[in-house]
């Protein structure tokens, strides 16, 4: 047991919000990639024939897919800025969840012969 609480101390958390701030770093180590990376995010979830609102909606939902905490994080207050509601945040959970048991419900049926 000791040595499992030594290692925890010693430990940072994976998922800091810290760890952001180390983007300008990886920017500078491969910057065209970074660059590239910069603008085909902000060109997809620019204002276009689907409104930014449903586009941070659309973020959320692949973001709880995915259980990216920093996408979760700064889509939720994207969305917010975009003038998503609460409501529409928790039926996009809802979505989210039926879309994701779906997936394994449908792909269940492999299971089974005939």
């Amino acid at each position: 047991m000791e040595l499992i609480e030594v290692y925890l101390k010693g430990t940072k958390t994976m998922y800091s919000k810290d760890n952001l701030s180390k983007l300008p770093k990886m920017g500078e180590l491969s910057q065209e990639a970074m660059t590239a990376f910069l603008s085909y995010d902000k060109a997809a979830l620019a204002e276009g024939a689907i409104p930014k609102k449903y586009k941070e909606l659309m973020a959320i939902a692949v973001a709880l897919t995915t259980q990216c905490p920093y996408c979760i994080e700064v889509h939720r207050q994207q969305a917010l800025k975009a003038g998503v509601t609460e409501q529409e945040l928790a039926e996009a959970v809802h979505v989210t969840a039926a879309l994701r048991a779906g997936g394994a419900i449908t792909h269940g049926t492999h299971l089974f012969e005939g």
